[in-house]
């Protein structure tokens, strides 16, 4: 145990958010930079070193972490890097991304504040890229197989590294123009600036990883092309079939699906465009759903200059703290959450039903009519008399997906069977019923954190490895019990 009292002599801090004046005017993160080092190694001293440690399995990776929480006290930041990246590849994004289901599962979480996981995780690895500690781990020999990984997303790209580590030749295939698919353009700058996938990106190919960008398999490439040029293939194409939204006005212009929207504003910050081609700026902004998307979809239309925003959620406001009934202690809880894209302004209203749009005489969308629900008989009905209409000339809809891209043949020509959710089959080795065809991630698993991409890309990769060469040397995959799955 890093310190027997830190619990009892420290409370939890967090990173600072810069002012909300000053970070709606740029797209730079939004934490204070610098502002965890003078507190982290006190936050990390309040780990308790527990006997079981029920962290371990509230993240799907098992990160060791009071291994690497002792190292950040002692502020032996190069051992810390070394435990944190035996289990997790890209530790800087999950460090600034994932809603961290650790936390949750933190034992002094049963009756005080969790330990700070994230903001522990991310000044280990922030800390090890100042240093020089990450560096390229190149294979020492090479296994003269060769391996194809359709998508960079981070399943993709930790499956990627796994495999070139172990040996193989690798190449990613990414339909669009750069690496990084939803960390690339579906998360805004302000979460996550894109310089830390660069420099990853950097490390794989230093590595030994190939990447090939505007390809996209099933039309730019027949997937049985990919399977003959390749002794394996897995399959990282995430779930990018967005759920509609199918009522009267929906085809009115104005009203987009939020990863139409996103990647947009991202592109700006590349430099592809000057301007957004679907900006939010002097717009009334209503976002559909409830969830990070949608608190993406707000903070970008801040930074836009929408004249206002709106988020609707169908389902009611969750509690501010978990029940003990029904979300006990170390489940993951849904809880009420004020993300730094609601600390910038907007309203939000819960437990509300789209019910149709209106438009003016051009066909823009001007306004949006709803309704209040309530469950009955355990469904969601309409309120009689509730409803009620607000302005809106920009709509995003971030209502999650409902599976992976069937409209460019790739599941076709592969001969790929789906289960009953519609995502790609495997068995418990990832592997689909197409023999050394693998799947990881969203595309397998269904729209999911990015915590568990990496640690599918991570199972996936030694599956693929073991059908290779019989054997393995990559890490066990992490099998987390029934009670975490519920993440």
């Amino acid at each position: 145990m890093a310190d027997p009292k830190g619990f009892l002599n420290h409370g939890r801090e967090v990173a600072r958010s810069r002012p909300v004046e000053e970070r709606t005017k740029d797209w730079n993160e939004v934490y204070v930079p610098g502002s965890l080092l003078p507190i982290i190694s006190k936050q990390a001293s309040r780990c308790m070193d527990c006997g079981i440690p029920f962290c371990h399995n509230g993240c799907p990776l098992g990160n060791l972490i009071p291994e690497w929480n002792d190292y950040a006290y002692r502020e032996d930041w190069g051992a810390a890097s070394e435990r944190l990246h035996a289990t997790n590849n890209f530790p800087e994004f999950t460090g600034r991304l994932c809603p961290a289901p650790c936390e949750s599962a933190c034992v002094l979480g049963i009756n005080q504040p969790p330990v700070t996981i994230k903001n522990v995780e991310v000044s280990i690895i922030d800390k090890a890229w100042e240093a020089g500690d990450v560096a390229p781990q190149i294979p020492e020999r090479l296994s003269g197989k060769t391996v194809a990984v359709v998508g960079s997303g981070p399943a993709g790209l930790a499956a990627a590294q796994q495999l070139t580590r172990a040996g193989h030749t690798v190449a990613v295939y990414e339909r669009a123009d750069r690496i990084g698919g939803l960390l690339r353009y579906g998360i805004p700058e302000f979460k996550m600036e894109k310089r830390h996938i660069n420099r990853r990106i950097e490390q794989m190919r230093a590595e030994g990883t190939k990447f090939r960008t505007g390809v996209e398999i099933g039309r730019d490439m027949p997937a049985t092309a990919l399977r003959k040029r390749y002794d394996a293939v897995v399959l990282a194409v995430g779930a990018t079939t967005a759920r509609d939204l199918p009522v009267p006005g929906r085809e009115l212009k104005g009203i987009h699906q939020a990863m139409e929207y996103l990647p947009l504003a991202n592109k700006v910050q590349e430099g592809d465009y000057v301007a957004p081609p679907i900006s939010a700026e002097g717009k009334h902004v209503v976002v559909i759903g409830g969830g990070d998307t949608g608190a993406d979809c707000v903070g970008t239309a801040h930074r836009q200059g929408a004249a206002s925003v709106t988020q609707l959620e169908i389902m009611p406001r969750p509690d501010e703290e978990r029940n003990p009934v029904s979300q006990p202690w170390p489940t993951f809880p849904m809880l009420y959450k004020v993300t730094s894209a609601h600390e910038e302004g907007g309203e939000r209203i819960y437990s509300v039903s789209t019910t149709h749009f209106e438009g003016d005489e051009d066909g823009n969308v001007q306004w949006l009519h709803m309704s209040e629900v309530e469950f009955v008989d355990g469904r969601l009905t309409p309120k009689p008399g509730t409803e009620r209409k607000i302005p809106a000339q920009l709509v995003t809809l971030a209502m999650g997906f409902t599976g992976t891209d069937r409209d460019n043949g790739l599941v076709e020509q592969f001969g790929l069977e789906l289960d009953e959710r519609g995502n790609i089959a495997r068995d418990a080795d990832f592997q689909t019923n197409v023999p050394g065809v693998f799947v990881a991630g969203d595309a397998g698993r269904g729209q999911s954190l990015i915590v568990w991409a990496i640690a599918e890309g991570r199972s996936a990769a030694r599956g693929c490895d073991r059908f290779l060469t019989g054997a393995s040397e990559l890490p066990a995959p992490i099998r987390p019990t029934d009670r975490s799955l519920m993440v």
